[in-house]
């Protein structure tokens, strides 16, 4: 899709304004002193990007997350999704990101800096060592928050899950949190390095039950149970045998 002059001048102005944002919320991090100050000025900042920018944002069903601990799971079609999930979610989650992030220069510091945890999707060994520190601290009382399609494409639709996400609730008793995010695609699409003003909806779920103590097999019931709420309310296809 090709871009207006406005639309070249907003894509600019909205560049600029996460930049300078990003910059606070790196600052933010390195010198706020506990973990809850730096994800609450963090996601502050998140939340006045969308406002700021003029991004028109709904976030509907907020009150179906549970009081307790829990386990999100969002379907992935943009880089809007992360800080528009962080945005949104309260500051009890830590959000679990692929490790090649921790590549880009300065990110990596201030995402541990957040609390938020890394998966190594390549390598078989760290990848179950990373599995045990997010069931640590899941079981240890935190929300965690997982894009399960592990990453995103260019073509519309929900990807297949992987289960670290589904895994880890099982483990830790935890029910599973749907979330459909609609509207980052036309933001920024795949491949794009330009966004678009277009509007952004989060619409929270309900949550699927944690496992049952004589439950064979709960990790495949969640995720069934998950993917299927989020297809029913995407209107994207399911891109699972694809």
């Amino acid at each position: 899709m090709r871009h207006t002059l406005r639309g070249w001048l907003w894509g600019g102005y909205a560049i600029a304004l996460f930049g300078l944002l990003l910059t606070l919320a790196v600052l933010a991090a390195l010198l706020l002193p506990t973990l809850r100050w730096r994800r609450e000025g963090s996601r502050w900042l998140a939340r006045s990007f969308f406002r700021v920018a003029g991004l028109p944002l709904e976030v509907r069903g907020f009150g179906r997350l549970p009081d307790g601990p829990c386990v999100a799971v969002a379907n992935h079609a943009s880089y809007v999704d992360g800080p528009l999930l962080y945005a949104v979610l309260p500051s009890r989650f830590g959000f679990v990101i692929k490790k090649e992030i921790v590549s880009v220069p300065v990110a990596g510091l201030m995402l541990r800096r957040l609390g938020h945890e890394f998966v190594d999707r390549f390598n078989r060994g760290e990848s179950a060592r990373d599995a045990r520190r997010i069931l640590k601290a899941a079981v240890g009382g935190g929300s965690v928050a997982f894009f399960p399609e592990g990453t995103f494409a260019e073509r519309p639709g929900l990807a297949r899950f992987h289960s670290g996400a589904f895994l880890t609730a099982a483990r830790a008793g935890l029910p599973v949190v749907p979330v459909v995010i609609r509207g980052a695609r036309a933001v920024l699409p795949s491949g794009s390095w330009l966004p678009r003003r277009a509007p952004l909806e989060v619409e929270i779920l309900e949550p699927v039950a944690p496992p049952r103590p004589d439950e064979a097999d709960p990790m495949h019931r969640m995720k069934r149970e998950a993917r299927k709420r989020i297809l029913a309310r995407l209107d994207e296809p399911d891109l699972a045998d694809v």
